[in-house]
């Protein structure tokens, strides 16, 4: 155990989907998987272990941000004995090409954040996976869902004043969310898999936007392209 998850070793499977939110982890528990086990309640950051046709997986929060993703996806590495961790989440488009539902399959978090930077590393971008991409990539194929790929901007600030044209036009930002960057960093410093899917949840863009109970229910195709990645790995 550590101070944020009592999961026994045993309890937590070698892949891990991780929402942001306690409730959508849950609900993909309650949806998906079957002989459920609620694992950690420690802050509410809820983990459950079950099967999803057959393959154990675990589901976990991370909680908003990068220093709660640093912290949750680091203990899951280091002392869980996780290979891969599959962030699944939402994000606001920073283009109004980009609509409400695309999703989005991240190759590289773009970020100011200090998370990297106070551990030695002096870049703003990290890649995510490559093998978990192309495996995202097949199966996306298979189920004949549409994704767009690309770099997102991993912000410290949910209500900053950012210039939405330069991040889209020179940063090639396509959208923004707040955690890939750290779970990205974690992966890379301990020789590890990460990666992330994203579902377009509101446009800073147009202003459209969706509903909480339409973001913690509705993101059904970013989590059965995670699931069924999942099984593969």
């Amino acid at each position: 155990m550590t101070p944020h998850n009592e999961a026994n070793l045993e309890d937590i499977a070698s892949t891990v989907l991780m929402p942001g939110d306690p409730l959508r982890a849950k609900y993909i528990a309650d949806t998906y998987l079957t002989d459920v086990k609620l694992v950690n309640k420690v802050r509410n950051m809820y983990a459950y272990t079950g099967y999803y046709k057959g393959k154990k997986l675990t589901v976990m929060a991370s909680g908003m941000g990068c220093p709660s993703i640093g912290i949750y996806s680091y203990e899951l590495y280091k002392f869980y004995n996780v290979e891969n961790i599959i962030r699944i989440g939402s994000a606001g488009a920073y283009s109004k090409d980009i609509n409400l539902y695309d999703i989005v399959l991240v190759n590289e978090a773009y970020s100011l954040s200090s998370f990297a930077k106070t551990q030695g590393y002096d870049s703003e971008c990290i890649n995510s996976s490559e093998y978990l991409n192309d495996k995202i990539r097949k199966q996306a194929l298979n189920q004949n869902k549409k994704i767009i790929e690309g770099r997102v901007h991993s912000t410290d600030v949910f209500y900053g004043n950012v210039d939405i044209k330069d991040l889209y036009n020179n940063k090639k930002c396509l959208c923004a969310e707040m955690e890939s960057f750290a779970l990205f960093y974690n992966a890379l410093s301990l020789n590890k898999k990460a990666t992330c899917i994203l579902t377009i949840s509101d446009n800073l863009e147009t202003k459209e936007q969706t509903t909480a109970e339409q973001r913690q229910n509705s993101f059904n195709d970013m989590i059965e392209l995670a699931l069924q990645t999942a099984i593969e790995l």
